[in-house]
């Protein structure tokens, strides 16, 4: 049992005091046909995935990134009232971090939804991109600087400049990011046993940010097809 089991204990409790979030999708979307999970199945199947998705990610970490760290902690945010979110991040010391909430638990209908969340979330650290996205802010920021500066900009408007290229910069590869994660994550759950096509169905219950320039996440069809292309191939 990795450390956060007793996380899991106080987010097995608060699942079993509220009800499920359910996420209203789209018109043109089709949702599939199976019902949401009760606290107790969600709080269950949270744990079953984590004890077998961790070590697989850590696994594919440690062969895709060796110079990384690898020993992931996954945690729960209890907060309620919390939209469904799940993000990876780092700690002090560089320690992968990936962390749900319960209002996603909650909404994932199935095992397989939640491995292939979880993986698309180590991916995200594996891949390296908070690194790679820092160093696209870093540049946008000098170009859009210097280039403010060329036009006789006052220091006020060089940084905010500045600051627009760091924006700008942060997102210009947002979108390919999140589908390189999705094809890591892929494989990743489907190494631990599950199905990630059938987890990719997640993507048909949230709003589709369509193909927006500078956007942060690319369409969901778009995301659907890369999981099931990579999953063909495995």
């Amino acid at each position: 049992m990795t450390r956060v089991f007793g996380l899991i204990l106080v987010a097995a409790m608060g699942l079993a005091g509220c009800a499920p979030m359910v996420m209203t999708p789209p018109q043109q979307m089709t949702v599939p046909a199976s019902a949401p999970q009760s606290a107790r199945d969600a709080a269950r199947n949270f744990v079953q995935v984590v004890e077998t998705v961790q070590p697989v990610a850590e696994q594919e970490c440690r062969r895709m990134a060796p110079r990384a760290n690898c020993n992931f902690l996954i945690v729960v945010d209890d907060r309620p009232g919390q939209p469904p979110n799940a993000f990876q991040t780092l700690d002090a010391q560089g320690r992968p971090i990936v962390a749900f909430n319960l209002a996603l638990i909650a909404e994932a209908r199935n095992v397989d939804e939640l491995a292939f969340v979880m993986g698309h979330e180590a991916a995200h650290h594996i891949a390296g991109h908070i690194d790679r996205q820092r160093q696209a802010a870093a540049a946008g920021a000098v170009v859009f600087a210097g280039l403010a500066t060329l036009t006789g900009a006052d220091a006020g408007r060089v940084r905010a400049a500045q600051d627009l290229g760091a924006a700008v910069g942060a997102r210009s590869y947002s979108k390919e990011f999140e589908l390189e994660a999705d094809r890591i994550g892929t494989v990743i759950a489907k190494r631990a046993g599950y199905d990630p096509v059938r987890g990719a169905e997640f993507f048909t219950r949230i709003p589709d940010p369509g193909n927006r320039f500078l956007g942060t996440h690319p369409p969901n069809a778009q995301r659907i097809q890369v999981v099931r292309e990579t999953a063909s191939r495995l």
